[in-house]
């Protein structure tokens, strides 16, 4: 597994943890004051020899950041699926792949849909790669051309 892939697995678990809190406490998605705890234990506990944190946090701390505009592309792109209705691994790949498409131009789009897709078929349901292509599929396609490449 790649080092950035782990760093995926690693924000993913991470927000995975942070929505399932927030719909347990009945509070909206975000940091809650516990997330430099949560991605230093989830570190830790898987990738203890894990040298690059400060992808996770970026990406995380992004996630987060942008979550309002990233929850509007899912609603455009997957007009079907209210937010709160899509599981929640899926919805936290989703998060990722958008945020690292539409607000980190340091990742191409081909390699941020294809890491989201293993995400899923790794983490998610059966049906759960083929949703993710297709939202994040849906995303590119709509995309300027000079972002494409």
């Amino acid at each position: 597994m790649s080092n950035r892939h782990l760093a995926r697995t690693i924000a993913l678990q991470t927000l995975y943890q942070l929505d399932f809190e927030s719909k347990k406490n009945n509070t909206e998605f975000s940091d809650n004051g516990n997330l430099s705890s949560i991605i230093d234990y989830n570190l830790k506990e898987f990738a203890p020899s894990f040298k690059d944190g400060g992808f996770v946090k970026n990406l995380v701390n992004g996630v987060l950041e942008n979550n309002e505009e990233i929850e509007n592309y899912i609603v455009k792109y997957a007009p079907s699926w209210p937010v709160e209705k899509i599981a929640m691994v899926d919805r936290n790949i989703l998060r990722i792949g958008i945020y690292e498409i539409m607000f980190d131009p340091q990742i191409p789009p081909r390699v941020a849909i294809n890491e989201s897709i293993e995400l899923a078929k790794n983490f998610g349901g059966e049906s759960s790669g083929r949703f993710v292509n297709g939202v994040l599929g849906a995303i590119y396609n709509d995309l300027p051309e000079d972002i494409k490449t």
